[in-house]
């Protein structure tokens, strides 16, 4: 973490490098975990650090100073910092994830966004109900409303996703039959921002708030249709995949490094605790033994599963040019299963610290909250076993969050 420390990020980094400064981070995020929780996002001294290990740059091409990470390299840097606190971590997923949007747009423009060294994309849920993108001379007049824009705080560029409309009004259709979607790009401060919708039990520190734009004009270069193959420049494999994968396979690592740490800290607990009106320590118990054993067994297989199928899915992707359904099928079963197994796995192991874990100056209370709202997010559904259950019995799935 020296060159980290002192603002230099080397061009290049190898994925074991990248690995390296996200552990390193731990330690710092550990420790400032509370006052990011109580500020309700990431404090200056913590993304000085972040920025300046690269940790916003994973997923950007090398065209524009990024790393350009293969999945399953990319998730382990956001496990190692979910390590350390989980709002950060999901920032950076997110963050990172917005950046695969530079693969599909002119270098110039994407240079503009990303250039600096500080530079970061959020945006969030859309579009919503009364939102429009209506076509003008050069570009779109835009309005509307989009929540949980998780970073937007410390975001230099917002998106706004919004369904297109023509001149006047009629909706702009694709061959498909449905209305065709645009995501545009704009400077945070162009913005209307609410941060005061931000009270949550669980990633409080992501600053996950709303905004608002009512006609602003976005000129054609800094709009985007995402996933779209006539639109992409970028032709690493990395941008074969869909932003919706490494989503899943992120976030699904927040969920997973956080309920490492959680279980960490419980087996370092019980190794010196002694039950109230016991003799014996913890360590000694039989419950505790099974309990810690079984989960430690069960975040180990999640997360060997979920690395396992984000490589055979690189291997194909790169091999055949493009990501095909039954690979989307594959990621989104295993970055669900881990959601489960990271959400089942804390409340089990947080009961057998007892009384202890509930303070909340201690380690335990806010991985809990951190990886229950992990679960309660559009990457935890249930329905998505429903999905993958569809395509393994030959229907036809809802291939929407696929």
């Amino acid at each position: 973490m020296d060159d980290a420390a002192h603002g230099s990020e080397p061009p290049g980094m190898s994925a074991a490098e990248c690995l390296a400064r996200a552990r390193g981070l731990i330690p710092l995020l550990t420790a400032a975990a509370p006052r990011i929780e109580a500020a309700r996002e990431l404090p200056s001294d913590v993304l000085d650090a972040m920025h300046a290990a690269g940790m916003f740059r994973l997923l950007l091409p090398r065209s524009l100073g990024g790393f350009e990470l293969k999945p399953a390299e990319y998730v382990r840097c956001v496990e190692a910092v979910a390590m350390g606190d989980a709002s950060t971590a999901w920032c950076m997923n997110q963050g990172s994830g917005c950046s695969m949007t530079s693969a599909y747009l002119a270098h110039e423009t994407a240079q503009e966004i990303w250039g600096g060294k500080r530079a970061v994309l959020a945006w969030g849920n859309g579009p919503g109900s009364s939102s429009k993108a209506v076509r003008t001379d050069g570009g779109w007049r835009v309005s509307g409303s989009w929540s949980f824009a998780s970073g937007s705080r410390h975001a230099t560029w917002l998106g706004a996703m919004a369904p297109c409309c023509n001149a006047d009004g009629s909706p702009v259709m694709r061959p498909d039959g449905r209305q065709w979607e645009r995501t545009l790009l704009l400077p945070r401060h162009l913005a209307q921002v609410d941060p005061d919708v931000w009270n949550v039990m669980g990633l409080a520190g992501t600053g996950s708030d709303s905004f608002a734009l009512t006609d602003l004009f976005v000129d054609d270069a800094h709009s985007v249709t995402r996933e779209s193959a006539d639109e992409r420049r970028e032709t690493g494999t990395l941008y074969r995949f869909h932003a919706m994968q490494l989503y899943a396979g992120g976030f699904c690592c927040v969920a997973l490094g956080a309920a490492r740490a959680l279980l960490n800290a419980v087996i370092e607990l019980t190794k010196g605790k002694v039950q109230l009106g016991g003799t014996e320590q913890l360590r000694d118990n039989h419950a505790v033994q099974h309990t810690l054993g079984y989960w430690d067994a069960a975040l180990k297989a999640a997360r060997a599963g979920l690395l396992n199928v984000l490589d055979e899915v690189w291997e194909d992707v790169d091999r055949t040019g493009e990501i095909s359904v039954a690979n989307r099928i594959a990621i989104r079963q295993a970055t669900t299963f881990a959601i489960h197994t990271a959400r089942d796995a804390v409340y089990h192991v947080f009961h057998e610290a007892g009384s202890t874990a509930i303070f909340a100056n201690g380690p335990f209370e806010r991985r809990l909250r951190d990886v229950s709202a992990v679960a309660q997010h559009l990457q935890g559904r249930r329905t998505h076993f429903e999905t993958v259950g569809v395509f393994l019995l030959d229907g036809k799935p809802d291939l929407r969050w696929v």
